[in-house]
């Protein structure tokens, strides 16, 4: 099966091709948040590259956030023109789960997110034979509130840029703990998380996972 990645939900505009688990080519462009124009060029890229096209192409999958507002909503926005376009079947991951997908070993996964201000975008999750399992809702909390659910956890993966911020919180707080260090979006992990939730019969509806309002939003209610 060959899988078409998409992920724009951060600073990072990334593509991936797999042949079901394998990588065939990924290409991650970090030129800050320009993926409306970045975004298809990087497709034709790579398409060309792996002498493929998108009639080729067995499964879409996209990232749906938590990250950029405007990253989310132009990478669903792709893979929905091109699944109606051309029939082909989509999925759509969270950011949380992808990163899950970053850790090689098996055990207990906590990915966090940078969201500012003490914030992080947060999930956990089981990681059993390349499998992820998520087990608690994902959401948006500050980092003092993570700590009472992740206590129940006896050793803990960290991933994700939030876990670097707050690595000497997180160790001060909590008993065993590892951190990763894979800790940015990757295109190959949204494939793994694609390919497993296709196989699932899960995530087929691609709608963005805010988890927060936006910017724009808070200013409003402030004023």
């Amino acid at each position: 099966m060959k899988i078409l990645c998409i992920d724009t939900s951060s600073k990072l505009c990334g593509v991936a091709i797999l042949d079901d688990t394998t990588l065939i080519k990924k290409i991650e462009l970090d030129n800050g948040l320009t993926h409306s124009e970045s975004l298809m060029p990087l497709i034709d890229q790579i398409l060309k590259e792996c002498n493929l096209n998108l009639n080729d192409i067995n499964l879409l999958v996209s990232d749906i956030g938590p990250g950029s507002f405007t990253g989310i909503r132009i990478g669903i926005a792709t893979v929905k023109a091109f699944a109606d376009s051309l029939n082909i079947p989509c999925v759509g991951i969270s950011s949380l789960e992808s990163l899950a997908y970053n850790i090689d070993s098996d055990g207990i996964i906590c990915s966090l997110i940078d969201a500012k201000n003490n914030n992080v975008y947060f999930g956990v999750f089981e990681k059993k034979n390349n499998i992820v399992t998520q087990l608690e809702e994902l959401s948006f909390k500050t980092i003092k509130e993570i700590i009472p659910i992740l206590k129940k956890y006896d050793k803990i993966n960290f991933v994700g840029d939030g876990s670097i911020i707050h690595k000497e919180y997180l160790l001060s707080n909590l008993n065993t703990c590892t951190f990763s260090d894979k800790n940015d979006l990757s295109s190959f992990s949204l494939g793994l998380a694609g390919l497993n939730a296709y196989n699932q019969n899960t995530n087929f509806d691609l709608m963005p996972l805010y988890l927060r309002k936006s910017q724009a939003e808070r200013a409003l209610e402030n004023k």
